[in-house]
């Protein structure tokens, strides 16, 4: 593997810088979003055949970064084309790859992603939103929360979870519920977090479905949610980066500028190393993102989940202290909203704690890679 980007990635990593510093970080969610897929940046990683442009999620994660860098991420790349769109690719039935991939591309549709749930949390064996047969359809029972960008999608991918009938245990199986499905409920969960993306709570109450509503093979669920899963991974620590690179850069700009004794304050050690640290955190956690793109689009789901997790901690952990430095930085300025910083403080927390927290990676770190018992 080449830790040094090809000609194409660094093109598209200006295209896209471009496009997100022509919106700005007052940037209009729709009008961005509708702009990208049009210029093809949505379906970067989808397949050709079915409208996207071929790349994988390195392709992706540039996109995602870029935006972010400008001031303008797109939360729902993270869950429409990379965790929806690459279950379907992977694993959907050619009906629904006709009928999905194409508008996920072009941005005519998008599909949220409901995993987490009030008593489950971390533990994805703890998931109590049941699917049973009912003739030749499905009925899905259960709740979920923490769903982002619901009311704008028309359908969310549902991890649900089916009787084995040969051990009568539960695995876990996808499902495509449309929005205007009866028995789906959802509601607005209030945030601290300002985000144009909104967060909620799902109700599932007898939602009868097709059998066609079925992703993939009922008896493949556990490998085709960590398909989805790795990915969400590997675009959250993009998220995280560009934020932090975005958060960064604000900073930078403001030592040049911010003059005190006649001396701008970057030319001090006590602001300009701090700076150069952040700066060299978040080079580092690209490298780890990069590398788990890489393993992640070779078909390597391992050794891809392995990096996927690392990269996510490495790029949660040098946002927040890109975003604290920042705002430091700035002192005073920092925490109003002429300089547009101070919104990052929550957000960058997120990159910490979902779609896994920090602890949660240390554990499968320990445990997977270093072989350690485990504490439950």
């Amino acid at each position: 593997m080449s830790t040094i980007e090809t000609d194409e990635h660094k093109a598209l990593r200006e295209a896209v810088s471009a496009l997100g510093k022509r919106h700005g970080r007052d940037y209009d969610r729709e009008a961005l979003w509708a702009e990208a897929a049009k210029l093809g940046y949505l379906g970067v990683n989808l397949p050709e055949a079915y409208g996207g442009g071929g790349g994988g999620i390195a392709e992706l994660s540039i996109v995602l970064e870029e935006l972010g860098a400008a001031g303008a991420p797109l939360l729902m790349m993270i869950v429409s084309p990379a965790i929806c769109g690459t279950v379907i690719a992977r694993f959907g039935t050619e009906s629904q790859k006709r009928d999905w991939l194409p508008a996920l591309a072009d941005g005519t549709r998008t599909m949220a992603f409901g995993i987490t749930e009030p008593d489950a949390g971390s533990n994805s064996h703890r998931i109590s939103t049941t699917a049973r047969r009912d003739g030749a359809d499905w009925l899905l029972t259960g709740r979920k929360v923490f769903v982002s960008g619901v009311d704008i999608a028309d359908a969310t991918l549902i991890v649900g979870r089916t009787e084995d009938s040969r051990t009568g245990r539960l695995k876990p199986c996808l499902f495509i519920v449309p929005r205007d499905a009866p028995g789906f409920g959802r509601r607005r969960i209030e945030m601290e977090l300002d985000a144009p993306e909104k967060q909620f709570e799902l109700t599932l109450d007898d939602v009868r479905l097709p059998a066609e509503a079925l992703v993939g093979d009922e008896d493949a669920g556990l490998l085709q949610l960590f398909a989805g899963l790795n990915p969400e991974r590997i675009m959250t620590a993009a998220f995280a980066i560009g934020m932090g690179r975005y958060a960064l850069s604000r900073a930078i700009t403001y030592a040049k500028d911010r003059t005190v004794w006649n001396t701008p304050i970057g030319a001090h050690q006590a602001i300009a190393h701090p700076l150069a640290q952040a700066h060299i955190e978040l080079e580092l956690a690209r490298l780890m993102m990069q590398k788990a793109a890489h393993l992640y689009d070779e078909g390597d789901d391992v050794a891809a989940g392995e990096a996927a997790n690392m990269a996510k901690y490495a790029a949660g952990e040098a946002c927040v202290k890109a975003v604290d430095q920042a705002v430091h930085t700035l002192g005073g300025n920092g925490l109003t909203r002429e300089f547009g910083i101070a919104s990052l403080i929550t957000a960058a927390r997120v990159a910490r704690i979902a779609p896994v927290s920090r602890e949660m990676i240390l554990n499968y770190v320990s445990h997977q890679t270093l072989g350690l018992p485990k504490s439950y």
